[in-house]
């Protein structure tokens, strides 16, 4: 008998096997998705019927809820993607994680008011007319949507936020003209296609570079670890208890500036008093190795996958249901005051359900995406990645700069990465300049840590999101309303 050729066989039936088993999970992932659009529907259904202007509900919370599981299954991989990737969580451990901790913030701090125009790009006199307005939203949410699905099919985790801005243009354009946009207010979404990355890029390779310096580049590394890993895990904590006031708990708590920076100051000073004698006792029988001193990361970087998805599930539940309450409160006669509108409680239940359902069905791609494609991370090097998240948009909220918490997630990624391809060319591991010959420095040269093909197809996916989501609403626009209205 040819044991090749069975062996041969046997890879070939193995292969089959495994692409059966993937596309029977992918298939049940969107069954249990469609349940959750039926039971949208029949909720809806039954609230407000299909007669009349209830159809019209029952479409949008249709939309509103596949909008929701399109953010859960894109936006929220930024957020545990490099605790994945640096081993410092499963997959399912950080599933059940962002899941809770997404639904926890939108339910929790997610807010009763919301800009349904979003960001003030459309001008609400603009479109007085109430059925215009309702398909504008629809048009909006529903390209918004289509845009998020795609991205994800394709591996390229994208902006929630300017999805839905490239949505409300589009349509707004197409139903009241381009006067009606302030493009001053495009001009400043677009620098943050540059600004959120370079930002999230360059403090995240400043930690990095630090903690390089101050710990791994010292004869004794844990010796240094137990000064330092506090004062690190503090500064997270100061940085995400202002985060979490300032963009978390938002609308429910508006303190000034100094009590800020009071919640910070305390939230450091706590960290470190507890942290310090538990990252000693922690070091105790470790090898001096960069590998035990990554280890001490590892719970300071789960907490952080964790707050960062309370935060932006109280904050991006908006993209999804933002849409939708300004279309039931258009229904039923609401007053746009300003552009805003109130949100019930089962819109909000929608936006929050949707995300979890859509980030434990389809999110592992974009987490994988996120953790392991753009670059090798171990747990300092992702928790560099979501220090840099809290601390950019503190900052960039400050200077009143529009910036994305994907774009700024994505270039911490990019930032370590290639600070590290930097140091590799110049530097051996213990921080010493490297003397090389010439073809030493061509072989260091040509190493990429950064994969490239990874990079360009992410920010080609950055730079089409407004534009593909303008036409697409625009299109969608046109067919909605002279569809129904014609």
């Amino acid at each position: 008998m040819d044991t090749h050729k069975v062996d041969v066989d046997l890879k070939k039936v193995q292969s089959f096997m495994a692409g059966a088993r993937k596309q029977r999970k992918s298939m049940s992932n969107i069954g249990f998705a469609l349940l959750f659009m039926v039971a949208v529907l029949l909720y809806t259904t039954a609230m407000h019927g299909i007669s009349g202007t209830g159809v019209l509900v029952v479409g949008a919370a249709m939309i509103g809820a596949y909008m929701a599981m399109n953010i859960g299954a894109n936006d929220v991989a930024n957020n545990i993607g490099p605790a994945v990737g640096s081993k410092a969580l499963t997959m399912v451990g950080a599933l059940i994680i962002a899941a809770t901790f997404e639904a926890a913030g939108a339910l929790i701090a997610g807010g009763d008011v919301v800009s349904t125009i979003r960001k003030g790009i459309i001008d609400p006199a603009a479109i007085a007319d109430q059925m215009v307005f309702i398909w504008v939203m629809m048009a909006a949410l529903l390209s918004a949507a289509l845009w998020l699905n795609l991205a994800t099919w394709f591996g390229a985790p994208v902006s929630t936020t300017h999805s839905i801005v490239g949505g409300v243009v589009g349509s707004g354009i197409a139903a009241a003209g381009a006067s009606s946009v302030d493009w001053s207010q495009m001009s400043a979404i677009a620098a943050s296609w540059v600004i959120s990355p370079l930002l999230g890029g360059i403090i995240a390779a400043l930690f990095l570079y630090f903690i390089k310096r101050s710990i791994l580049w010292k004869e004794d590394m844990l010796e240094a670890s137990r000064t330092w890993v506090p004062v690190f895990i503090g500064i997270m904590a100061g940085a995400f208890s202002m985060y979490l006031v300032m963009k978390g708990l938002k609308n429910i708590w508006k303190p000034d500036t100094a009590m800020l920076w009071l919640v910070a100051f305390g939230g450091f000073a706590l960290t470190w008093v507890i942290t310090r004698p538990l990252v000693a006792k922690a070091s105790l029988g470790l090898e001096n190795r960069r590998r035990s001193v990554a280890k001490l990361f590892t719970m300071p970087l789960i907490c952080s996958a964790a707050l960062l998805s309370f935060a932006h599930g109280a904050n991006d539940v908006a993209n999804a249901v933002g849409p939708l309450a300004a279309i039931v409160g258009a229904i039923d006669a609401t007053t746009l005051d300003g552009g805003k509108v109130g949100i019930p409680i089962w819109v909000m239940v929608i936006g929050a359900i949707g995300i979890s359902i859509g980030l434990i069905l389809f999110g592992p791609k974009l987490i994988r995406t996120v953790g392991e494609k753009i670059t090798k991370l171990n747990q300092m090097r992702a928790f560099c990645v979501a220090l840099s998240a809290a601390i950019t948009v503190i900052a960039a909220s400050w200077l009143g700069l529009p910036v994305s918490s994907t774009h700024i997630a994505i270039g911490g990624v990019f930032g370590v990465g290639f600070l590290r391809e930097y140091l590799g060319s110049i530097r051996d591991s213990k921080g010493k300049k490297k003397a090389l010959t010439l073809k030493e420095a061509r072989i260091i040269k040509k190493r990429k840590l950064v994969r490239r093909r990874e990079m360009f197809t992410i920010a080609a996916a950055w730079i089409v999101t407004v534009p593909i989501a303008g036409l697409l609403s625009a299109s969608l626009f046109y067919i909605l309303y002279h569809t129904f209205e014609g």
